[in-house]
């Protein structure tokens, strides 16, 4: 799997709107599905100090897409992005079993807003989209600041393990001192099912 520069990726689909998590809040409001915010934004929340972002990530179930699409598309098009971007221009929600996320604007002539990502959650059960068997009751998946749900620190590590990226690396760095023992122990836990040989595995048994 190639993943893009992020330059690379306005140059082929175009720019993406400044958007916050009290954005995403806003726009949102009187939404009755759950969602978070996940990807960098989640880990400023928890860090507690400003990085650079390219785009605003929400976090939803996949079984609730129908009724987030009804809700979103009201205001904004929804496109599913699986490869190849497809407006839903019939607002249905016939978006692939393949697809991973959702791509929000309010017209072909306007930025991008918002990258929502379809996560695999049974009843309360989170499961990880690349293995199945590393899952997690969703409860436990995120914590609130602000009285916005962001995911927890130690997912989204997880995610960002798998392709690690110059900023994937640092927000590693920026998080790994403030887990608490559970949250180090459960990340290290993963990534050997994982990657056995992972990066992180030695950084994460020195800060035991």
């Amino acid at each position: 799997m190639t993943v893009l520069d992020p330059a690379e990726v306005v140059r082929l689909y175009g720019p993406w709107k400044r958007r916050t998590p009290h954005d995403a809040a806003r726009f949102l409001n009187g939404y009755s599905g759950q969602w978070w915010i996940a990807g960098g934004w989640a880990i400023e929340a928890f860090v507690g100090t400003p990085r650079a972002h390219g785009d605003l990530d929400i976090g939803i179930p996949r079984g609730e897409v129908d009724g987030f699409i009804e809700f979103a598309s009201t205001s904004l098009d929804v496109w599913a992005a699986a490869g190849s971007l497809t407006p839903l221009l019939d607002r249905s929600s016939d978006v692939s079993p393949h697809c991973g996320n959702l791509w929000l604007r309010a017209s072909g002539a306007d930025p991008w807003e918002y990258d929502v990502q379809l996560n695999d959650v049974d009843g309360p059960t989170w499961r990880y989209k690349r293995n199945p068997n590393i899952s997690r009751p969703l409860s436990d998946c995120l914590w609130s600041h602000d009285g916005i749900a962001y995911l927890r620190p130690e997912i989204q590590l997880l995610h960002k393990a798998k392709h690690v990226r110059e900023k994937d690396a640092v927000d590693f760095q920026r998080c790994l001192p403030l887990l608490d023992g559970p949250s180090r122990t459960w990340l290290a836990q993963t990534l050997r099912l994982e990657s056995p040989h992972h990066q992180w595995l030695t950084e994460i048994a020195a800060n035991h």
